[in-house]
């Protein structure tokens, strides 16, 4: 039997081929069809819990399956929404609720939730807000000329140069933000748009004008790719998510650690500190196993336990691909050794003592994992 390490390479190393058969698995491609044909029909958030079948499926996307009977409980959180800090989901320990909830956003988005794209309706807004703002009126036949050939058009485009060479969209497009006294600077414009608003020093973030930003943010072509312009977090990327969760469930029904690995990889870039990985017992426990610590070591003190963690390994590591790498060969080394995968590598682990600890203090573990490895 292939080892852990292995076994969690093999899918890591093409991961795209890997998804791809995922995607291919007849209950996978028959739910995932389901779910695209039905999900732009939901409008409010009692439809979306009411619909077993769609509502199970974005909360299996979201690593939320098990919860799919606490229907109040995740109403609640959708009702709330997450603009306030003080919301339901923005409060619970769990990150995975308000990344739902961004995903379902009935709250901010209303009806519009599951087929709002900032390309799309937003731009559209925007556009009309500008018009009253110009003493026009948006429902002039020439206003709903452009707003119709806007909307037929803008869904086909798939780059900033498809947007930039149609002189009708990008107008349009310029106008809605009220940056059109840009819109001769195209070489400006296409620096706006090619470094995006994920890096804070890209172009559009450097700039002191933050319509720029906000413009490279609704036309979100770095991010999005060819999508940018269809891009609603509800429709493909929940189903991108789905299939994530489908491969990782998959490869834990034959080994734990590798779901537990590939689990890691993905959450990673994402964990700013120690805190978080403590309130997701998954990652807390591929961390517990990296430095070698005990199941008992969970009941520790919180602070203890960041404490320890800290000392040991520098949350920066997460974020960096070649260490993560290795951080993660390392857990799956160790967790074949404390969950063999064959005769042979359980012989090894009695040989040397490999037994789970019982009978010790948390207290007791923390002083003795005080020395660095």
């Amino acid at each position: 039997m292939i080892n852990t390490y292995t076994s969690y390479q093999l899918i890591a190393r093409d991961l795209g081929k890997a998804l791809s058969r995922v995607e291919d698995q007849p209950t996978v491609e028959r739910e995932t069809e389901y779910y695209l044909k039905n999900i732009t029909k939901v409008k409010s958030v009692d439809e979306f819990v009411k619909n077993d079948r769609l509502f199970k499926y974005a909360m299996k996307a979201h690593g939320l399956e098990n919860m799919a009977y606490a229907k109040a409980f995740i109403a609640k959180a959708l009702k709330e929404g997450v603009a306030n800090k003080d919301s339901f989901a923005n409060k619970l320990s769990d990150k995975r609720y308000a990344e739902f909830v961004k995903s379902f956003n009935f709250a901010e988005l209303g009806d519009k939730a599951t087929i709002f794209n900032k390309a799309q309706q937003g731009a559209v807004d925007k556009y009309l807000a500008q018009v009253k703002l110009g003493g026009g009126n948006p429902n002039s036949p020439a206003v709903q000329q452009e707003v119709q050939y806007y909307l037929d058009n803008i869904v086909k485009v798939k780059s900033a140069k498809d947007l930039m060479s149609d002189t009708r969209l990008y107008a349009f497009a310029m106008k809605s933000f009220a940056i059109e006294a840009s819109i001769p600077n195209k070489e400006m414009m296409e620096k706006v748009l090619a470094g995006g608003v994920r890096d804070p020093k890209s172009f559009a973030n450097q700039m002191t004008d933050k319509r720029y930003a906000a413009f490279a943010s609704t036309y979100n072509f770095e991010a999005f790719g060819e999508s940018a312009t269809t891009y609603n977090p509800a429709q493909k990327p929940a189903v991108d998510k789905y299939v994530r969760q489908t491969l990782e469930e998959n490869a834990g029904k034959s080994n734990e650690g590798v779901r537990l690995a590939l689990y890691f990889e993905r959450k990673a870039k994402t964990v700013t500190s120690y805190y978080e990985i403590l309130a997701d017992p998954a990652l807390a426990k591929v961390v517990r196993t990296a430095l070698g610590l005990p199941e008992s070591f969970a009941s520790a003190d919180i602070d203890k336990q960041v404490k320890l963690f800290e000392s040991k390994l520098k949350i920066e590591t997460f974020s960096n691909p070649k260490k993560l790498g290795d951080f993660l060969k390392r857990f799956t080394s160790l967790w074949e050794i404390n969950n063999p995968s064959s005769p042979v590598q359980q012989s090894v682990g009695v040989l040397f003592g490999n037994s789970p600890s019982y009978g010790i203090s948390a207290d007791l573990l923390f002083a003795m994992h005080k020395m660095r490895f």
